[in-house]
């Protein structure tokens, strides 16, 4: 099994609001792209959310999509629907999902923020989250074992946050201590402002060239 990554369960928070269907009936037609398609009923067209409580997948790390779905099946991360939907597909279905996935344009989510917040939320991300969600937390594809939070919905982060804070997942050790050094430094009002600076930090390419229409 794919070992869990501290960025499994960040992003597991809003991917169990969930993928939208089974895979297709006949495994020797699937392609990552036909198993992708289930998806875009809560994920948006290749994995580009639309809805504000449903993270974008497109360009994610394709390790840390096989080992967030093995989770979720397993009910090793808490879910309320992606548990069982996990069960519908194969391990080897979750890496052609997640290798599409990783060659797909990443579009980050236009959204209202707190321009006034946005300079504080950029000191707190280098000093609290930098070497764990590098270059402000966009796509990078040099990097393995990331997660993608610049130009993420914020709503999505919000709801992530609340799972961790009433215990409904584990919150990793190393990112707990961040967190708790981070609030009892700058309060609880850090978070609106690490939120607004990722919903600002919306300009920087995909992490592959390839068209997001493949």
């Amino acid at each position: 099994m794919a070992k869990a990554t501290m960025t499994t369960a960040l992003v597991g928070g809003a991917l169990a609001l969930g993928l939208s269907a089974a895979a297709p009936a006949d495994d020797d037609l699937a392609t990552g792209k036909m198993l992708v398609d289930t998806c875009a009923g809560c994920h948006g067209t290749n994995g580009n959310s639309v809805g504000t409580a449903s993270p974008t997948i497109a360009a994610m790390d394709p390790l840390v999509f096989v080992d967030m779905m093995i989770a979720f099946a397993d009910d090793e991360t808490y879910s309320t629907i992606m548990g069982r939907i996990a069960r519908g597909y194969t391990e080897e279905e979750y890496e052609l999902m997640g290798e599409y996935l990783h060659g797909i344009a990443y579009q980050p989510a236009q959204q209202d923020f707190d321009q006034s917040l946005v300079d504080k939320g950029a000191k707190l991300h280098d000093r609290y989250c930098e070497k764990c969600h590098v270059e402000g937390g966009k796509p990078v594809p040099e990097e393995e074992d990331y997660y993608i939070l610049a130009g993420q919905w914020t709503p999505y982060l919000k709801y992530a946050m609340t799972d961790f804070a009433e215990e409904r997942r584990e919150l990793p050790k190393k990112m707990a201590r961040k967190l708790d050094s981070m609030l009892e430094a700058e309060g609880e009002e850090s978070l609106a402002a690490l939120y607004a600076f990722y919903a600002a930090y919306t300009d920087f390419e995909s992490s592959d060239d390839e068209d997001e229409d493949e």
